[in-house]
């Protein structure tokens, strides 16, 4: 009851105001405050820091960049199998499966539209009609880099303007189109298997959203779709290769084409995965 109460209160928080806070906080370089936000935090959620590339707390110099912490080497291995696409991130699983043509189950009873969701031409939208999703939540402690699911070229990059909901479960179970409503970053593939949609969706306390070809992009609540320029030469990603990171917690939507995947058997909703684990065989090869 009160996890959907703080979905409604939402209505009413002032978010952008205070996700700017959040982002100024996050990045005090004082050793003394830093230290103790990260130590606070890492005992309050009970983050595992034994993979962690860096000691903890000391040689970060503010919490977020504790936030978006890099893995030891070899703490991920990436499923090397090509016919195998793997999770982007570590994360809960929200909702996983297939479209109902251009509709995509956001919780129990509630959907949304794949063209509201991707804010683009009708045509991109159509070409995962009755296709693939996975909807992947990042709790706030897990690692919050993201990571390419499968090998391609990356097409295009699109920032979306939008509102700052909370995606946690109670807020996905009562606010309508709530992925669709929030800022998000569209990343859009060409692979062997067809196309690939990475959705980056910001939320309540995201400070900004970072890409290696964008920098960093801090929440506008309105205005146009921004296209990111990627630059002269093609963008081809492995398998595991980086693809951002969000600056506090949030969702990662996947998209494949009709007929492309077969999700994991025993993926559902609720379980949790790993980077760089196998979560669906590839099927469909253009």
């Amino acid at each position: 009851m009160l996890a959907r109460l703080f979905a409604y209160v939402q209505y009413l928080l002032p978010k952008f105001c205070l996700t700017s806070i959040v982002y100024r906080i996050a990045r005090i370089p004082h050793a003394g405050f830093k230290d103790f936000l990260i130590s606070r935090f890492v005992q309050l959620y009970g983050v595992d820091t034994s993979d962690t590339k860096l000691s903890v707390p000391g040689q970060f110099l503010t919490f977020n960049e504790f936030f978006i912490r890099e893995l030891a080497d070899g703490a991920r291995p990436i499923d090397p199998d090509p016919n195998v696409l793997t999770s982007p991130v570590d994360g809960t699983v929200s909702q996983i499966g297939q479209l109902r043509d251009d509709a995509i189950l956001q919780a129990k009873g509630i959907e949304y539209s794949l063209d509201d969701l991707l804010a683009t031409d009708i045509d991109d939208a159509r070409a995962y009609a009755d296709g693939s999703f996975a909807t992947l939540y990042l709790a706030p402690y897990n690692y919050h880099r993201v990571h390419a699911p499968i090998a391609g070229t990356l097409m295009s990059a699109s920032y979306v303007p939008g509102d700052l909901f909370s995606v946690n479960t109670a807020t996905a179970e009562t606010i309508r189109g709530l992925f669709r409503r929030n800022e998000r970053l569209v990343l859009r593939f060409s692979t062997t298997h067809g196309p690939a949609a990475v959705i980056f969706v910001g939320a309540l306390n995201v400070g900004s959203i970072s890409t290696p070809w964008s920098g960093v992009i801090r929440p506008r609540y309105s205005g146009v779709v921004e296209s990111i320029e990627l630059g002269a030469e093609p963008v081809t990603v492995a398998k595991g290769d980086l693809l951002g990171w969000f600056n506090m917690g949030s969702t990662v939507i996947l998209l494949m084409p009709q007929g492309a995947c077969n999700w994991r058997a025993n993926l559902s909703a609720g379980m949790a995965v790993r980077m760089g684990e196998a979560i669906s065989e590839l099927t469909g090869v253009t």
